[in-house]
C-alpha cells in the first residue's frame, strides 16, 4: 500500500503565517522533524537541492509550499464544473503522462493554499451570480488534493462549507486511497467524490507513487457507505498489448468488490489518451525509461484550444475503445450514467 504523502521538505510564504491554517501547518511540520525554509512567493521557490533536472524534478515532487492563493479570480472547468476551485496545485504522483508537467513547467513542487475563507467568499461570489442555477466546483484541475489532504483538511472543509450552500457543488477525483478523515465529513450529498482508476498494466507502470487498484476501489465502497455521492474517471483509456482482457478486468474487478449501495447514482467520465509535442519532449526528459508509447505514426492529430493540437488514437482506435469500455460499463453497472470525451 502507497502510505500517505509526507514531504521531505517545506516552504512557506511569511504571508502564509497570517492564518491560522499557515500557522498550525508550520507546527505540524516542525513537529514532525521536517526541514522548513522561507520563500518570498510560492511561485518563487528556488535553488531546490539535486545535481541535475533529473533530481531536482524528484526533489520538487517531494516538496510542499505552504502559501497564499493571490488570484482569486477562478478558471472555468467545463465540461466537468463550471469553475475550477484552487486549494492547490501540483501532485506527488508520478503519473508518466501527467499534463501537469507541461502546465507547472519549472515549478513541479506542491503548493497548498491557506487563505480558504476567502477561497471561499469568491466561491459565493460565482455562486450569487448564477443563482437560482447551481454552480458546480472542481477541486482537482490542478492537482490530486486528496493526496495532501491528510495534512491540510482543506478538502474536508471544503466538503461541509458546501454542504452548507444552497447552490453551489463540489467535485474531484482522486488517485490515493487516504481518505478516512474525510467519511465523517457533513457532505449532504453536496459532494461527489470520484476515483481514477485504470487496468492494472496502466497503474503498475505508468502511474507510480499513487495508490493501487485493490486500495482505489475498497477507499471507494468506503466513500459510498459514508453516502458520498460516487463517480470513476477511467483516464487515460490507454491501448496496450491486451488492453481489452485489463480493461475487462478491471470492471470485473470493481462489480466484485463495490458494494450494492455504492452503485446508485454512480457516473463514470472515459477520456482517450493523448498528448502533444511539448508533453512529449517533458515526459522523455522526466521519465527517459518510459513505457508509454506516444509515437505519432500511430495517432492522428486534433486541433486544441489556443492553436496547440493534440495526438489522439486514430478514429477506428477510438470507436473500439468506446464501443468495448461502454459494452463492459453496460455488462457490470447498467444503470450508471457515461460520459465519454475525445
Amino acid at each position: 500500500m502507497v502510505k500517505p504523502f509526507v514531504p521531505q521538505l517545506v516552504y512557506i510564504e511569511p504571508r502564509a503565517l497570517e492564518y491560522p491554517l499557515g500557522r498550525k501547518l508550520k507546527d505540524k511540520f516542525e513537529e514532525m522533524n521536517i526541514e522548513i525554509r522561507e520563500t518570498t512567493s510560492h511561485n518563487q521557490v528556488r535553488n531546490l537541492p539535486g545535481e541535475n533536472d533529473f533530481q531536482k524534478y524528484r526533489v520538487a515532487k517531494s516538496t510542499l509550499v505552504v502559501g497564499v492563493r493571490k488570484t482569486l479570480k477562478f478558471d472555468t472547468s467545463k465540461p466537468s464544473a463550471e469553475y475550477a476551485i484552487p486549494f492547490a496545485t501540483g501532485c506527488m504522483g508520478h503519473c508518466h503522462y501527467c499534463y501537469l508537467q507541461t502546465t507547472m513547467g519549472s515549478k513541479p513542487y506542491i503548493r497548498t493554499y491557506v487563505n480558504v475563507e476567502e477561497i471561499f467568499d469568491s466561491a459565493e461570489r460565482y455562486m450569487k451570480e448564477r443563482a437560482p442555477e447551481e454552480t458546480r466546483f472542481e477541486a482537482s484541475c490542478t492537482s490530486d488534493i486528496v493526496g495532501v489532504d491528510h495534512l491540510t483538511h482543506t478538502l474536508k472543509q471544503a466538503i461541509e462549507y458546501f454542504g452548507k450552500s444552497k447552490y453551489g457543488r463540489l467535485r474531484f477525483v482522486t488517485k490515493f486511497a487516504h481518505v478516512d478523515h474525510l467519511l465523517d465529513a457533513d457532505h449532504n450529498g453536496r459532494t461527489r467524490f470520484r476515483f481514477s482508476l485504470n487496468a492494472d498494466y496502466v497503474i503498475k507502470f505508468l502511474e507510480p507513487g499513487t495508490s493501487r487498484l485493490d486500495d482505489r476501489i475498497e477507499a471507494a465502497a468506503k466513500v459510498a457507505e459514508a453516502g458520498y455521492p460516487l463517480g470513476f474517471i477511467i483516464a487515460p483509456i490507454y491501448l496496450y498489448e491486451g488492453w481489452k482482457e485489463g480493461y475487462k478486468e478491471l470492471f470485473e474487478k470493481l462489480e466484485a468488490k463495490l458494494p450494492d449501495y455504492a452503485t446508485k447514482d454512480l457516473t463514470f467520465e472515459l477520456i482517450q489518451h493523448r498528448f502533444t509535442q511539448p508533453a512529449k519532449r517533458v515526459i522523455q526528459k522526466n521519465y527517459p525509461m518510459t513505457k508509454l508509447e506516444m509515437d505519432e505514426e500511430k495517432r492522428q492529430y486534433k486541433w486544441g484550444r489556443y492553436g496547440i493540437g493534440k495526438y489522439v488514437y486514430k478514429k477506428d482506435k477510438q470507436e473500439d475503445m468506446k464501443d468495448t469500455l461502454g459494452d463492459y460499463i453496460e455488462q457490470h453497472f447498467p444503470s450508471a450514467t457515461l460520459e465519454y470525451f475525445t
